[in-house]
């Protein structure tokens, strides 16, 4: 995709530059872009494609990681901000804001597999209700719309995080927010571990592993209970950055070593995390695959680091669409096969791989255009006006 992009005119997509724009962070805009690009490399390599973007996309699973560690800092800093300050949370705000974020695109995604059987690109479907109720990820079957599992567990996650921190004031525990996040974070591998013991493990140790495969997804890749690492890694920097400044202003000297750390661990996390399906990856990969995405969204949020000082046009337009485009990718992938069936473009061709990426590309800007840019204008109206409306009253 990268590729495809560079070649259009430099005056829509230039050079990196110094990043002058306050109210955003560069660096995460160049990690979003990076993880919808990994995530489509991990799903395109499930069919026919070239030899190179199969091995890059061994490892593009952890893509979605990323994406929680990202979403898990920006929602938790949205959360903790004004309890940081002294003030209260709003459940209404946050949930409005949630709304118009996530369900016009992801609703139209789904009535577009609801009304055109074209647009599967695998048979059966999980019965409607858990599309509805972001509860696909659970008993999951591998049929159409099945990557949704990952915006099911956000969904959840974000159900019960404002309850959690809640709680956590009420109890005024609100100072070691952070603390309670790791209890979670190690309880995950205590999970996990009982999860291939007693769910996963009679497949693997089964004659020719039968149904080992779908155990694994079923009980340790797929359930929010055994998914949280990133998330909470997101929140844990959210919570560093906003109770304990000192620290972070001791880190920001340091962006550029801890993008060197990260990329390191995340070396080392490839080594531990193949095979996929295994008792190691299991109980050590997702853990250590969250730490090294964590370190690289803290680099990308120090001001030291290149990634947080330098901004690049293709990066922000990708990261803009990131989220249509997850939603749409692999239906594209297989209407653009379908398409080019019998044609001189082979499955297996750069072509083929260039050809799909671009449409990817496009559909993620239709959705965005038609339908997540209008609901997130008019969110950002609704807000504004609504706290025009409140300054005037206390006036």
């Amino acid at each position: 995709m990268i590729k495809l992009i560079l070649i259009l005119p430099s005056n829509l997509f230039p050079l990196p530059l110094r990043n002058n724009v306050t109210n955003r962070y560069a660096g995460l805009d160049h990690l979003r872009a990076l993880a919808i690009i990994i995530v489509f490399f991990w799903h395109y390599r499930q069919g026919d494609c070239p030899a190179w973007v199969d091995t890059i996309g061994l490892f593009g699973w952890t893509g979605v990681d990323l994406f929680f560690v990202l979403s898990g800092y920006l929602i938790g800093t949205q959360i903790l901000k004004p309890i940081a300050r002294g003030g209260s949370f709003s459940y209404k705000e946050f949930y409005f804001k949630r709304s118009l974020r996530v369900f016009p695109a992801y609703f139209t995604v789904l009535l577009l597999y609801l009304f055109i059987p074209a647009f599967h690109e695998r048979d059966g479907m999980a019965p409607l209700w858990k599309f509805i109720t972001f509860t696909q990820n659970l008993g999951l079957d591998f049929g159409a719309f099945s990557h949704a599992w990952s915006l099911c567990i956000e969904e959840q996650f974000y159900l019960c995080l404002p309850l959690i921190v809640s709680l956590l004031l009420y109890f005024k525990l609100g100072s070691k927010t952070i603390w309670v996040f790791l209890g979670i974070f190690l309880l995950g591998f205590v999970l996990r571990y009982f999860s291939w013991q007693y769910l996963v493990a009679p497949f693997y140790n089964a004659p020719e592993q039968e149904g080992f495969g779908i155990a694994y997804f079923k009980w340790i890749y797929y359930p929010t209970y055994t998914r949280l690492d990133a998330l909470l890694c997101g929140v844990a920097i959210a919570s560093l950055f906003l109770f304990k400044p000192e620290i972070k202003d001791r880190l920001m000297q340091y962006g550029n070593r801890l993008l060197l750390l990260s990329v390191a661990l995340i070396g080392f996390a490839v080594f531990i995390c193949y095979p996929l399906m295994s008792f190691r990856t299991a109980i050590w990969g997702y853990p250590l695959v969250a730490v090294s995405y964590g370190l690289m969204v803290l680099s990308a949020l120090c001001t030291s680091s290149f990634l947080y000082k330098y901004s690049w046009k293709v990066s922000r337009v990708i990261a803009m669409l990131s989220y249509s485009i997850y939603l749409t990718h692999k239906q594209m992938i297989h209407l653009t096969r379908e398409w080019l069936s019998g044609t001189s473009v082979a499955p297996d061709s750069n072509m083929m791989f260039y050809i799909c990426a671009l449409t990817c590309f496009f559909a993620g800007l239709i959705l965005y255009l038609a339908i997540e840019k209008p609901f997130l204008k008019l969110r950002d109206k609704y807000l504004a006006n609504n706290k025009q409306l409140s300054l005037a009253s206390e006036q």
